[in-house]
């Protein structure tokens, strides 16, 4: 199984290379966008949207809502983890 951890793309670091700056509840990292790019939405247009990143690739976007809901899981599960 795969965990795709949501993030709003911030920046289009390279165009040609389809590389952007993605925030993850405060962490930046730079990321491919090669997988949720393509005529209709090219990678300029994405700064603003919101994408499920794994291994340093934004496999598909979603929204915002479904990112914050994901976010406030993920952070329930790390507490309870710490609980642990």
């Amino acid at each position: 199984m795969c965990l795709g951890i949501p993030g709003k793309i911030i920046e289009i670091i390279d165009i040609k290379n389809k590389l952007a700056t993605v925030d993850v509840s405060g962490v930046k990292r730079q990321i491919n966008i090669a997988c949720i790019v393509d005529e209709q939405h090219p990678p300029e247009s994405c700064i603003g949207d919101w994408v499920l990143v794994h291994v340093g690739f934004a496999m598909s976007r979603i929204n915002e809502k479904e990112a914050t809901e994901t976010l406030q899981l993920l952070q329930e599960m790390a507490e309870l983890m710490v609980d642990y």
